[in-house]
Order: structure tokens, then sequence, then C-alpha cells
């Protein structure tokens, strides 16, 4: 009897010992920060050897251009199992509100989009009329002009066609186009 009470308290030991100490999850997500270079494809093969995971991480991520991640932003990619038990989805991106000012985009070469002029400019005017009421003159502290830019955007050229300039490639390279920006100024009041 002594020995069944030996390995019953062996047994619950080990037991208790492997709870205390943690057991390790298949399913655990890495955390992976973006460096200068990297590109959704290229995160994947280091992840996966293939392309396989762009789709998830751009919707685990709530990344909403895949051509466009930021440098030093922190993604989390899920493992190879997952992958087989969650297909990938793509799915529209939740905004969060930044703190400062946003780091360099790294953007991977874009594919040919379907969207008009005539749904770009209404979105440019929607915002412009947001911003400013549409006024090349408007200004609120360092915000300056029709779409409200960072004076050091502008680099000291106020003009009409500079604002233009400067607002065309904030869009682009931080939302990828007006739809978008327009969208997260819904979101959060702001772009």
């Amino acid at each position: 009897m002594k020995s069944l009470k030996t390995i019953l308290l062996a047994t619950t030991l080990t037991a208790g010992f492997g709870i205390f100490m943690g057991t390790t999850d298949a399913h655990a997500d890495s955390l992976y920060t973006v460096k200068s270079g990297d590109t959704l494809s290229t995160i994947s093969h280091q992840f996966n050897g293939d392309n396989s995971l762009i789709d998830l991480i751009a919707k685990v991520n709530n990344i909403s251009n895949i051509n466009m991640i930021f440098e030093g932003e922190q993604l989390t990619i899920r493992t190879a199992e997952e992958t087989v038990q969650a297909p990938a989805q793509k799915q529209a991106a939740v905004p969060v509100q930044e703190t400062q000012a946003p780091a360099a985009p790294v953007v991977e070469e874009a594919p040919a989009t379907s969207t008009t002029a005539a749904t770009t400019s209404s979105a440019k005017e929607w915002i412009a009329q947001k911003e400013s009421s549409g006024s090349y003159s408007a200004t609120n502290g360092k915000y300056i002009g029709r779409y409200q830019l960072d004076a050091s955007y502008l680099n000291g050229d106020y003009s009409e066609a500079n604002q233009e300039s400067v607002a065309d490639s904030y869009v682009a390279g931080r939302y990828g186009s007006w739809e978008a920006a327009q969208a997260f100024w819904m979101a959060n009041g702001w772009y």
C-alpha cells in the first residue's frame, strides 16, 4: 500500500509542477516588429517560407492596405497550425488614433486600383470641407490651409498648388487613397 501512495503522490506532484510551470501553446502568436524594407510578403516568408500568411497577417493586424506597413509597427503573426484552422479573409481596418507623428511607411509596389477620379475627388473635397470649409487660407495652430496640413509638410510654401500636391502625397503615403483617408476621418474625426 505504501508504494501506491508514493506513486500517487509523485504523479500528483508532477502534474502540479507541469501546471505551475505552464505548457507551450501550439497556437501561440509571435510578435514581430517591422523593419525598414519589410513587406508582408517578406514577413510571411520568414515565418512560413511562402506567401501563404499575407492575408492572415493583414486580417489579424487590421491592415486594410496590404501594400503599406510602417517601420517600427508591431505585428501579431499566427503559427502555421492556425493558418490551416483560420482561413484568411480580408477585413476593413479599425483605425487607432496616433499620439505622435506616424513613421515613414514601408510600401510594396501597389497594384492598379479601380478607383474612379469622381470618387477620389468627392472624398478629397469632403475632407477639405470638414477640415477648413474648403479654404486655402484657414489656420489652426500649426495646421495650415485647405487640408489642415502640418506647416512643416508645406515647407513655407502655402500656395494652392503646393497644398494640393502635398495633400495628395500625404494621403497616398499614409492611407493609399482619399477614400481610405475619408473612412479614417469618419471613424476618428481627423486624418
